[in-house]
């Protein structure tokens, strides 16, 4: 039998085909699922066609003269390709994106409606603190903030405001799919507004290296229709339910007699820290350690007794000198925290 080689046609396909599969799913920016982002991802299609025209080009002049043509070339000829390839044509395209590029600007900025729904984001080393602000909100009007971490959710087809600090290092806020990148400085404010255009489940990250556990600073987006989204927030904004199971009594002794209630609030306790992510509702979000772990007893467990092997350097001490039962009491209190 004879062998056929593949060959460098079906190696670029092979890379193509690649190439292309990082262009879609929840954490690309070239599968846009907001306004914002549909109009970065068409800014960027509009760039890759400018960059090919003045690729061509000069490719072009090149392939001319030294392939076509490649006898000795008269001076008003040679002029006349430097000056249409590597002049006019770069100068021509460039000026055309920058001046699409800054037309597109104002539709970027443009604000929130005042009543809408702001949110307010602070990027930590390495988590988000997320806080579902009293003004606004829609048909749902929230008495007090609520305080959720590494994890939004977004009434699909309406416009919501960000405000964007942090308190550490600086961070840059990202949902690809959504929207653009915005740094998030210490001492400085900055907005975002987006308005996702269809339902879903998307990631985002921190854009901006801010530490040893940059990498491990992930964000869940869940986009709702508006009635779904609006039952969410009334149930976040109602205290822990009390547990039920022994193991969760247990659990829930285990969690106030260790102090973790100093770093850690669970409305409806006494534990009414600040330090770390509120833990109301924390068993019903999608992740755990901001996307790094499976919200189950196993990741709970883990993460509560093993913490700087999961993300190091994180800031809360791990609790693996505690008894085994009072860690699995632990991690069932807190997986039942829905």
């Amino acid at each position: 039998m004879g062998h056929t080689s593949a060959g460098p046609a079906s190696t670029a396909l092979c890379v193509a085909a690649l190439a292309l599969a990082g262009c879609s799913g929840a954490h690309s920016t070239l599968d846009p699922a907001g306004v914002e982002a549909d109009t970065i991802a068409r800014l960027f299609r509009i760039m890759a066609v400018g960059a090919v025209v003045v690729w061509a080009t000069v490719v072009g002049i090149a392939l001319y003269a030294g392939l076509l043509r490649p006898r000795s070339h008269g001076r008003r000829t040679a002029r006349w390709l430097i000056l249409g390839g590597g002049v006019i044509t770069p100068t021509v395209v460039l000026g055309a994106l920058l001046l699409y590029g800054l037309v597109l600007m104002p539709q970027l900025r443009e604000p929130a409606p005042h009543d809408g729904l702001r949110i307010a984001v602070s990027g930590e080393q390495w988590w988000w603190r997320v806080r579902y602000l009293p003004a606004g909100g829609g048909p749902v009007t929230l008495a007090n903030e609520i305080t959720l971490a590494n994890e939004i959710r977004l009434p699909v087809g309406e416009r919501v405001e960000f405000v964007l600090d942090s308190p550490d290092v600086i961070h840059s806020f990202w949902i690809p799919s959504l929207a653009g990148k915005v740094d998030m400085t210490p001492g400085r404010t900055t907005t975002l507004v987006l308005e996702p255009t269809r339902t879903g489940t998307f990631r985002g990250a921190c854009a901006e290296y801010c530490g040893t556990s940059h990498a491990l600073m992930q964000l869940v987006v869940v986009v709702m229709e508006r009635e779904a989204f609006d039952a969410w927030l009334r149930h976040q904004a109602a205290p822990a339910t009390p547990p039920r199971s022994s193991i969760a009594r247990a659990g829930r002794e285990a969690f106030l007699g260790n102090g973790c209630g100093a770093c850690h609030a669970i409305r409806g306790t006494p534990a009414a820290g600040v330090v770390g992510p509120d833990l109301t509702h924390v068993g019903s979000r999608a992740s755990l350690a901001a996307g790094i772990l499976p919200n189950d007893v196993a990741g709970f467990r883990r993460w509560v007794g093993d913490t700087h092997a999961v993300k190091p350097e994180a800031l809360m001490p791990p609790f693996g000198m505690l008894p085994d039962n009072e860690l699995d009491a632990i991690a069932a209190y807190l997986e039942g925290l829905q």
